[in-house]
């Protein structure tokens, strides 16, 4: 409805359940249309997927408006993961764009209703320097599914939008249809953590997959180091000295005893009167939880974080012969820039 200025009149929701449920309906809504979606996938994905594979020039991504973003984000998808794509926009295209065209190169269109004019023509145009084309659209017998080698049948029913008209499911559909290509290509390629790590050097991503332990840990006259003979009294400036919460124990010939923490100190003087004469063999952890120094230092982290005896704030990293090789402490990490 309008109002006399001609701006639309606003409903009011101010009951909290009610604004709840329509953001639950949503979601019910656009899994229910990415199960159908899902459920209808048939040879011509298989094919799409094999087109894509054995494609020996880049994947152009097309499509306008929400499709557009949608075509956007595939490719930034498949280049981030080892397959070269370009988005081309299909107005642009008709000015200029097509310049950058190979008949080796394979084009994506986007489109709900699959009947977008500026789409089909720059299908067309790519057709004439002998490209293939894959169509993701929920318009079966559109103009873009008849022009394009293979179609990707994305139906939806209904719109999550009240009004049947703001792309909603249609666009979730379509970017799963997207990500269902992207993965197949993933295993297909035998695409590595550590060849994801060569694509995103910088960012949270490339931290996570190339920072290791041996990055951040401490070793040499900044690891806490103690025999297991030396009571907990000359076993403190240690501790203390090195601020890192706690400290490896050796045996008499160096090989690793155990791991003592603020947390056992504090257990032990709780418990012992005379604790501060007692071996620091009394007080630590003769089992503690270890890594190895080529460990992704993210993977420690939720190691950390989700260790099932509880979380640790640091971890004892050990060599091939599991003696004591450096400490980790968890705002090593953090400090990083690994979460």
């Amino acid at each position: 409805m309008m109002n006399p200025s001609g701006q639309p009149e606003e409903t009011t929701l101010t009951d909290s359940q009610d604004i709840l449920a329509i953001g639950r309906e949503t979601f019910i809504q656009e899994a229910n249309t990415l199960q159908v979606v899902g459920e209808s996938l048939d040879e011509s994905y298989v094919s799409a997927v094999q087109l894509l594979f054995h494609c020996k020039g880049r994947v152009l991504t097309t499509g306008l408006g929400k499709s557009g973003n949608v075509a956007r984000k595939l490719a930034a998808t498949l280049t981030s993961t080892g397959t070269p794509s370009h988005f081309i926009h299909p107005v642009e295209a008709a000015h200029g764009d097509l310049g950058v065209v190979r008949p080796d190169d394979i084009l994506i269109s986007l489109s709900r209703s699959g009947n977008n004019s500026e789409v089909v023509r720059l299908i067309s145009s790519c057709k004439k320097f002998g490209m293939k084309s894959i169509a993701i659209t929920a318009g079966a017998l559109s103009e873009m599914a008849t022009v394009s080698d293979i179609v990707l049948f994305t139906p939806v029913e209904k719109e999550a939008c009240p009004l049947d008209l703001t792309p909603t499911s249609s666009a979730v559909a379509a970017m799963a249809m997207g990500d269902a290509l992207v993965v197949a290509l993933i295993k297909m390629r035998g695409f590595r953590s550590e060849d994801f790590a060569a694509f995103h050097p910088s960012g949270a991503l490339g931290r996570r997959l190339q920072i290791k332990v041996s990055d951040l840990m401490h070793t040499g006259d900044e690891l806490p180091l103690v025999n297991k003979n030396l009571s907990l009294r000359e076993t403190l400036p240690e501790i203390v000295g090195k601020r890192l919460g706690g400290v490896c124990v050796v045996n008499d010939d160096g090989t690793l005893a155990g791991l003592c923490v603020d947390g056992d100190v504090k257990r032990i003087l709780l418990e012992n009167e005379n604790a501060l004469d007692l071996p620091i063999s009394q007080a630590m952890n003769a089992n503690p939880t270890t890594v190895e120094a080529d460990t992704l230092a993210f993977t420690a982290l939720r190691l950390m974080e989700k260790r099932t005896e509880g979380p640790v704030t640091l971890l004892l990293v050990v060599d091939e012969a599991n003696n004591p090789a450096g400490l980790l402490h968890i705002h090593d990490v953090l400090r990083a820039g690994i979460l």
